[in-house]
């Protein structure tokens, strides 16, 4: 019997670009036209003024270590225990969950504030998560 997979997002016609980004290697955000408030997850209209007229632009990739908490339980479906489910924020301005990889997963090594560049992680042919790991240098 096959292991079973990681949850797999489904692209709506909203978060379409997103997930096109992903594929190529681009984390893609959304800044509003009328205040330029920049937000994460993607949607039609600006989350601060309701203005729908957007604009999709490419992220840095750089990130900051916010919050976290590591799941010690038996783990989900493409997961292997102990794993850090994390809050990231981009140098842009918004926070996303995340995974940290390429890092041990406990307190010592996860420090909050710790700064992070993006790692991509492809599914499959048409979906790639963004994720994230310490920052080298």
């Amino acid at each position: 019997m096959a292991e079973p997979s990681r949850a797999r997002p489904k692209p709506t016609p909203e978060t379409q670009h997103f997930w096109d980004g992903t594929r190529v290697g681009e984390l893609r955000l959304q800044r509003c036209d009328a205040c330029a408030h920049v937000y994460f997850p993607p949607r039609p209209f600006c989350p601060r003024c309701a203005c729908r007229y957007v604009t999709v632009f490419k992220a840095s990739g750089r990130a900051t270590l916010y919050s976290y908490v590591i799941n010690h339980r038996p783990a989900a479906p493409g997961f292997t225990a102990p794993y850090a489910i994390a809050v990231v924020e981009l140098a842009e301005g918004p926070r996303m969950m995340s995974n940290i990889l390429d890092c041990p997963q406990t307190p010592e090594a996860l420090e909050l504030d710790m700064t992070l560049e993006l790692a991509f992680e492809p599914l499959d042919d048409a979906i790639t998560l963004p994720q994230f790991r310490p920052a080298k240098g």
